[in-house]
């Protein structure tokens, strides 16, 4: 659940219930207006990372004292988002509504499984002014 960057990294981990989703979301609109991003970008990575979220706690539904491992990238380019969970279920299928918002939002959407760990990977590209600071 890493991407290889030279940079800022947060690291927020919370439970994968519906009463943490706001944590997430706060964290996201944080970071994205530190970096520079326009309000109609911060909302749809609010958005993206909402979903992508709810797609773990899908997967997630049933099994007991599941954390979501969430991780921000910053690198001069990008920001990079990954969400993980250990031992869940399957995620819904790529041609969900889920999916779908997300690959909207985004500038790539991708997920994967290893080693018992699925994760939800999102990349968004800083705004050009921003990321020449």
């Amino acid at each position: 659940m890493t991407h290889a960057v030279d940079g800022d990294v947060l690291l927020l981990d919370v439970p994968a219930e519906q009463r943490f989703l706001p944590v997430l979301r706060t964290a996201t609109a944080g970071l994205a207006t530190r970096l520079g991003f326009g309000l109609d970008a911060i909302e749809d990575l609010r958005v993206a990372v909402d979903e992508a979220a709810g797609l773990m706690m899908t997967a997630a539904d049933g099994a007991d004292a599941v954390t979501l491992k969430c991780r921000f990238d910053v690198t001069d380019l990008d920001l990079l988002i990954t969400i993980g969970a250990r031992d869940i279920g399957p995620l819904p299928d790529r041609q969900s509504f889920d999916w779908r918002v997300l690959d909207t939002l985004a500038d790539s959407v991708g997920s994967e499984i290893s080693d018992g760990v699925t994760t939800v990977r999102l990349s968004q590209r800083r705004p050009s002014d921003a990321a020449a600071m």
